[in-house]
This record gives structure tokens, C-alpha cells and sequence, in this order.
């Protein structure tokens, strides 16, 4: 790919003036670096108040010919994915582009022998194995729309994010590894297909060789199914605004909700922004530690790597086995430039001896990144000194499932660093910060509501069957404006600092949780007959899941209650969601038209208890008292 890349903070000003004033021309010289089948008619159509966006009007396009067949003249034999093993004693694998197409078109016909056609939903729950990769390649080869299940959520979870979606077949493994443990997914996915009727097919892959039970009629074996196919699969021509993909991300009612991202514009976005923010360069091995499950593995691992020709890392197991050394010994074996990790990740690995840092040549890093959530200035530079050598620049990354790709963030040797700062928009995206009366704060040296004043191409189109809810989630806040749901400041010199969730999200490792989740969970116990779920400051997740429970009856046994309430929490949501502190009260600080004050419980779980603010208003500001003396 011949995209420039930005040498200079005087040409990212330059490049940026240019995207705002002229939007239009911006992203159209951007996309003509692209492979399509037809040109577009109009670059954009957009009306925030409907809302409503169309990017590259009348193009045509698929997006795996830019990922792969594009290519082939030139990278044919070059390694398009480092696949990583959980076990370090088990062989890594080279993937060429060459075989990466073979392997995405048998699995794309494969599909097809099963009765999938363009615009059938498949669900994928997979571990970090290349045919994850394969998989969802080949269903954007054929038109089919993938969904991604993070192979760590429940059978509950599972059965709400495939009927929402209406999937025919399931894609999945016998099981997965993870560090020292062997996960069993097809039970999950048994469990869970008991309750989805769409579902009429589910292929496995073995991974752990572990005995499981095999459905007649429904489940087949993908590698007896994958030889029946031939290497050759002709790209189904698909609209820019066609479906790729819906990714589902946690709700503040509960339920998730499907983002539904299309074809054209996020693989014109998230390629662009890949290699402006790292300055990605040919040859470079780039390792982002994600998986696939979330928006930063379709994005960052997939999709935006490969559509630049980049040599893309995946890896299957966990930073801290067989030691904490995981990472760093993966870096040094692949010589890999480029690291983009969670600050998550960064904060516990922090914590072990450096030792397990200094036994590994890190020189081959060139730029270290972070994605997940805001990370806080002693991460920053723990990683930044130890891991970067105080030379490497921290890409400090600031997007979201619904923006499809990084909306501001630093330019790898371009911006200047200031840690724990998001720092500045990319090109072509239009931050405003917003006041709680609605109105938009222009100068610098100011904090409020984040909001975008004007479309971008990867942004995600709507909520999957339900376009009044994306409408009232994201554009009803600040009318004519995309509220992102985060809190903001800009400082005198023009960096913005994202400050954490202003809604009802939970960030815990860099995972959007849904309070309303959590709680729907734990209500499920049969003890239980309220709660309330609140975020606080954790030193490794970044923010740690607080429980304030009332039960029907004072519990006899409070640990025994509180681990049955934790594994309830796992079974239906999946370990992540977990609450990590459950303090059981009589009652909860509730207005006296019911509305629980939060801002109280999120105070005391902080252990912020000397101004709680006025509670006269509440119906029984006694309970304030007793949450405050029983806080943990």
C-alpha cells in the first residue's frame, strides 16, 4: 500500500485542517489506495439526527480481496500471520499471504457446502488459533456476516448474542487453552444451542483433542469437512455499505447490543489508521495482544494489519504462563517492532521482578501501545522506561466497539508524549466536549463530555434490529453529535485526557461490562432480592466490579453466599464479570421516586466517605450510615 505516511507534527496539522475543512476529498484520496470493484458515486451521506451514514456511495468492493488476493504479486511468500501457541514448547507458525488465501477460501467453500450465503449470520467462538482468523476472512469472502463470541462468555451469553443475531451455523473447537487450563467450549456451545433455534449447523475444530459429544445431524467435524473442498473461492462483490460483521458490547440496560458495522468504509478506516498511528513500516512484525473476541482483535489483528500487507502476531495463551515472562519471551523469539498491549496487562506484569523483563533482548520494539481504557501515569511509565527503554513512543489509543477504529491518538514518533494522554485527534475525526447544558466548550483547559461532530468511515452503522435504540444510546444526549459515553478534558496545550465512563460501563480489563448485566445476574441467586453494581479503582483491572447485595434474609454464612453469588455471575455472563467486593446491605440509597443514587455507592466503594454530597433527598438517608460503616 502506497499510503503517505505523516513524518512531521507541523504535516499532521497540515493533514488534519485539511480532513476537517474537506472531509470528502480527504477520505476519497485515502480509499484510492484500495482495491475496488466499482468506484463509488458519492464519497458520503450522513444526518446525525435520523441517524443515519452512508460512506462511498454505489462502491463495490470485498474486503478480502484487499486483505489478500491484493497481495499476491508481491507478498505471495512473505508471512501475513505469526501464530504463537499457548505452550511455549509447541511450534509457532509462519503464515504466508499465499497460504492464508488457500487456507480462507477452502474454509469460505466449506461454509458454502453448509448452505451459507451472503448475508447469513455465523457465529464464531473460537480460542486464538489461526482458523479464527480463517473464519471470519471467509465469511466476509462469501458475504456472510460474523459474529464473534469471545470464547471466555457463557452459554447464557452466548444464547443471547445468537438469537439476537438470527445465526445459522456456529463455528467453534472441542476446546481451548488457556495458560495451565483446558477450557470446554463445545459443552458451552451445547449448553447453549439448547435454547437457539436458528441454529442449524455447528462445525468443530479440534484443538485440545478433548472427548466430546457430537450431535447427528447438527455437529461436523471441520476437518473432515475441509477436505472436501477445493482452495479456490471467487470473492462475492459486496456494497460499501454492506454488513461485515456485528460485534456485541455490553449494554446499560442489560441487554448487549449488536453493533453492526459494514464493509467499505471500516476497511478504508481501520487500514489508514494502522499505519498512521504506529507508522507502520513493510516487513514489521506487529504483535497486538488481543483476542479476536473484541473489537481490537477484528480491528487491530485482522482487518487492519493485513488489508496494509502488514505480518500480523497472533497469540493463544496469557502474559503470565508459564511465567511472567510470557510476553517478553514471545517479543524477543518473532523480533517483533511493534507491541500493543491493554494497560491492564501493563499493571500486573509491572508488579512481578524485573528480572522477568531483563532476561529478554527487547531492541527489535521500535513503539509500544495501549488500548482498553485510559492508562494511569505510573503504568505509563513503568512501560514506557522498562519495556520501551525511555525511547519507544506509547501509542495511547482512545476508540470504542461503535467507532470501529482509533479516533485520537498519539502518531508514533510525530506526537509529542504526555503520559497518560490520548493526546490528539487522528485526521478526519472532529472531537467536541460538551458541558452538561449541551453546549460544546471550544477553548482549551476544559473538561466535560466527549462527543464527535461529524462522521468518520469505520463508525458502526446501527444496533442490530434495533435502530431506535442506537438512536437514543448515542445521538439523543447532544442532538446532532455521536456521544461516546466518556468523560473528557482538554489541557492548555490541545491533548485530550480521557477520564472513564460518565454511563452505567464498567471497564474491567479493558472489557466494557454493563452494570445492568452484573446486576441481572446476581439478582438471579435465589437469596437475593436487589442489587446494585458500581465500578471502583482496582491496581490491576483498572476498575474492579463492587456489589452492594440485599438479600431476603441476613445471610448465616456471608463468604459462602458471596462465592455462590460470583459463580452464578460466571455461569451466566462468563469469570470476567465477577464482582470483585460484595458488602451485603438492608437497603440501598434510593430517591423518593426510586432511582438508586450511585453516585453515593460509587463513592463509598472508591473509600471516598467524608462528602457523600446532600442525601435529604433520599427516602431513608439512615442507609448511607449503615452502607458507609459496612463499606469493604
Amino acid at each position: 500500500m502506497n499510503m503517505k505516511l505523516i513524518t512531521s507534527f507541523d504535516e499532521y496539522q497540515k493533514q488534519y485542517e485539511f480532513s476537517v475543512d474537506n472531509p470528502e476529498t480527504f477520505w476519497a484520496d485515502v480509499a484510492e489506495n484500495f482495491q475496488w470493484r466499482k468506484k463509488w458515486s458519492r464519497v458520503l451521506e450522513w444526518d446525525f439526527h435520523k441517524p443515519e451514514v452512508h460512506w462511498f456511495i454505489g462502491g463495490k468492493l470485498n474486503i478480502t480481496e484487499n486483505c489478500l488476493d491484493r497481495h499476491l504479486p508481491a507478498r505471495a511468500n512473505q508471512t501475513a500471520i505469526i501464530w504463537e501457541p499457548n505452550n511455549p514448547a509447541d511450534a509457532s507458525q509462519h503464515i504466508t499471504y499465499q497460504q492464508l488465501f488457500n487456507h480462507v477460501c477452502r474454509v469460505a467453500n466449506m461454509l458454502k457446502a453448509q448452505g451459507i450465503k451472503k448475508g447469513d449470520r455465523v457465529c464464531i467462538y473460537m480460542p486464538m488459533i489461526p482458523e479464527v482468523a480463517y473464519a471470519m476472512l471467509a465469511c466476509a469472502r462469501i458475504g456472510a456476516v460474523h459474529s464473534v463470541v469471545f470464547a471466555g462468555f457463557s452459554a447464557g451469553s452466548l444464547i443471547d448474542r445468537i438469537n439476537d443475531a438470527g445465526c445459522k451455523l456456529v463455528l467453534t473447537t472441542d476446546g481451548a487453552y488457556r495458560g495451565d487450563k483446558i477450557i470446554d467450549l463445545k459443552s458451552i456451545i451445547d449448553e447453549a444451542l439448547e435454547k437457539c433455534p436458528t441454529v442449524e449447523r455447528v462445525l468443530v475444530a479440534k484443538r485440545t483433542h478433548s472427548k466430546v459429544k457430537m450431535k447427528p445431524g447438527r455437529d461436523l467435524w471441520w476437518e473432515e469437512e475441509i477436505r472436501n473442498v477445493s482452495d479456490v473461492c471467487v470473492a462475492e462483490e459486496m456494497d460499501a455499505e454492506d454488513l461485515l460483521f456485528i460485534l456485541y458490547t455490553s449494554g446499560s440496560t442489560g441487554k448487549p447490543k449488536g453493533m453492526v458495522h459494514t464493509c467499505g468504509g471500516y476497511m478504508v478506516y481501520t487500514s489508514y489508521t494502522f499505519k498512521t498511528a504506529f507508522q507502520y513500516q513493510d516487513g514489521q512484525v506487529y504483535w497486538c495482544t488481543a483476542d479476536v473476541g473484541w473489537i481490537t482483535g477484528h480491528s487491530y489483528i485482522v482487518y487492519g494489519p493485513l488489508s496494509a500487507g502488514a505480518i500480523t502476531l497472533m497469540f493463544e495463551g496469557v502474559p503470565s504462563w508459564p511465567d511472567m515472562g510470557r510476553f517478553w519471551h514471545v517479543a524477543e523469539k518473532h523480533r517483533v517492532n511493534i507491541f500493543y498491549t491493554a494497560p491492564t496487562a501493563i499493571r500486573s506484569l509491572e508488579k512481578a521482578p524485573l528480572s522477568f523483563v531483563r532476561q529478554y533482548d527487547l531492541h527489535s520494539i521500535k513503539v509500544l501501545g495501549t488500548v482498553g481504557e485510559p492508562i494511569n501515569e505510573e503504568a505509563w511509565h513503568w512501560y514506557h522506561d522498562n519495556i520501551g527503554r525511555g525511547e519507544c513512543p506509547v501509542v495511547d489509543t482512545w476508540w470504542q466497539t461503535e467507532t470501529g477504529g482509533f479516533m485520537i491518538s498519539p502518531i508514533a514518533h510525530v506526537t509529542k508524549l504526555k503520559p497518560a494522554h490520548a493526546s490528539f485527534p487522528l485526521p478526519g475525526v472532529q472531537p467536541a466536549i460538551m458541558d452538561e447544558n449541551g453546549n460544546e466548550l471550544l477553548a482549551n483547559g476544559v473538561e466535560g463530555r466527549l462527543a464527535i461532530r461529524f462522521p468518520w468511515p469505520a463508525m458502526a452503522r446501527t444496533i442490530y434490529g434495533d435502530h431506535q435504540r442506537f438512536k437514543d444510546t448515542y445521538f439523543s444526549t447532544f442532538p446532532g453529535k455521536y456521544f461516546t459515553g466518556d468523560g473528557c478534558k482538554r489541557d492548555e496545550e490541545g491533548f485530550y485526557r480521557i477520564t472513564g465512563r460518565v454511563d452505567d460501563i464498567i471497564i474491567v480489563s479493558g472489557h466494557n461490562m454493563g452494570t445492568a448485566e452484573i446486576e441481572s445476574a446476581i439478582d438471579e441467586h435465589s437469596a437475593v432480592c436487589e442489587s446494585a453494581v458500581v465500578a471502583y479503582p482496582h491496581d490491576i483491572k483498572g476498575q474492579g466490579v463492587y456489589a452492594y447485595v440485599i438479600c431476603y434474609d441476613k445471610p448465616h454464612e456471608e463468604e459462602k453466599l458471596r462465592k455462590e453469588i460470583r459463580e452464578l455471575v460466571a455461569k451466566i455472563i462468563g469469570p470476567i464479570a465477577k464482582p470483585d467486593k460484595i458488602q451485603f446491605v438492608s437497603g440501598l440509597p434510593k430517591t423518593r421516586s426510586g432511582k438508586i443514587m450511585r453516585r453515593i455507592l460509587r463513592k463509598v466503594a472508591e473509600g471516598d466517605t467524608s462528602n457523600l454530597g446532600d442525601v435529604t433527598t433520599l427516602l431513608d438517608p439512615a442507609v448511607v450510615d449503615e452502607i458507609k460503616s459496612g463499606a469493604l
